[in-house]
């Protein structure tokens, strides 16, 4: 019987990782190889390539499939595309869906290895490939200044708590001072680095000046977006994009007995989520538009939060929408709403 594709399920960690091949057949058969283990360095990615090449010698499509486990899997996946392997880098949450359907409860590194190498060969999945190098920068200093800033937040409770304590010491008190002075030291330096990438790239310089024209948008919200997204690239639709960040409303409804509440799924990029939470607080103040829209929508709704939520939506659809189109922002001025959008755009969170 012939086969029609290998996939190399990789189930990673910090030091190792662990690796199965699954070969489906034309009859929809499946058969499976060892699990090996190797270390999660350039020896190992070495021997794993070796391993395949001895285990498989046909000419079908031979595919590599892992989890995007933290940055464990980027040293990895980076080799595999270097070497022109077609590599799938799935969210742990759909592979947890795959598990599920299997209804496979044991839970090791050979087992998801195992199991992941056959998700490779039923299913569909698009080829990773590596961010281009602005948005990667971008992508890093962006998500670097938001650690800063939590640790400066961090430094700032220890410092009202130290303050209302009794008697606390000098020294810890001058202490936390001049690390909150560090802190904010390195935040402007990585606002400048930030600046610097963006500048780099005429074209992108542009477009960010563009789109930081809209009211309540800075640079750091769009070059978050921005870097997330990777420009854009792989978005079809407004509708994926909205689920890619996680602000897709989500409905719990079945029959008569279920009458769930609607939320967002906040299953999607959350850096992306906290990027646009507090420009969505200025907009409801002072960009007209997105001020009357939410209004509008606290009259009929229970909670702000569900207006602030519809805010951050929709801003993000207009960076979107500004971006594809290199166009400026006009205050004030509207368009009719594709059906697409206006399904994405619904104000029922």
């Amino acid at each position: 019987m012939k086969i029609q594709k290998h996939c190399v399920g990789i189930d990673i960690s910090k030091s190792t990782f662990t690796a199965c091949i699954c070969s489906e057949f034309e009859n929809q058969d499946l058969r499976f190889s060892e699990v090996k283990t190797y270390s999660n360095d350039k020896i190992g990615f070495n021997q794993l390539n070796r391993w395949v090449r001895k285990l498989v010698k046909d000419s079908a499509p031979m595919v590599y499939l892992m989890e995007a486990t933290g940055v464990y899997y980027e040293n990895l996946a980076y080799h595999l595309f270097k070497i022109k392997k077609v590599l799938h880098v799935v969210l742990a949450n759909k592979s947890k869906h795959y598990f599920a359907s299997l209804n496979i409860k044991t839970k090791t590194d050979e087992m998801d290895a195992k199991v992941l190498s056959q998700f490779g060969v039923e299913r569909k999945h698009t080829p990773w490939a590596p961010p281009k190098e602005v948005y990667l920068k971008l992508r890093n200093l962006t998500r670097y200044h938001l650690q800063l800033q939590d640790q400066k937040i961090n430094l700032l409770n220890i410092q009202h708590a130290k303050n209302e304590a009794h008697e606390t010491q000098s020294f810890i008190l001058k202490s936390n001072k001049k690390l909150i002075k560090v802190i904010e030291k390195q935040i402007l330096e990585c606002k400048k680095e930030i600046q610097e990438v963006i500048n780099s790239e005429t074209e992108l310089s542009e477009k960010v000046e563009k789109l930081v024209e809209i009211k309540g948008v800075g640079i750091l919200t769009i070059a978050t977006v921005i870097a997330e997204t990777q420009g854009f690239e792989h978005f079809k639709s407004v509708k994926q994009l909205v689920s890619y960040t996680g602000l897709d409303v989500v409905q719990r409804e079945s029959g008569t007995s279920i009458k769930g509440k609607t939320r967002i799924s906040k299953k999607g990029n959350k850096y992306i989520r906290r990027a646009l939470y507090m420009p969505s607080i200025v907009a409801c103040r002072y960009n007209e538009n997105l001020r009357l829209t939410y209004m509008n929508i606290i009259t009929r709704k229970p909670s702000k939060m569900i207006g602030v939520v519809a805010i951050q939506r929709k801003l993000l659809i207009l960076i979107y929408t500004l971006w594809n189109k290199n166009e400026h922002y006009i205050d004030g001025y509207k368009t009719k709403v594709a059906p697409e959008q206006a399904e994405a755009t619904r104000d029922n969170s």
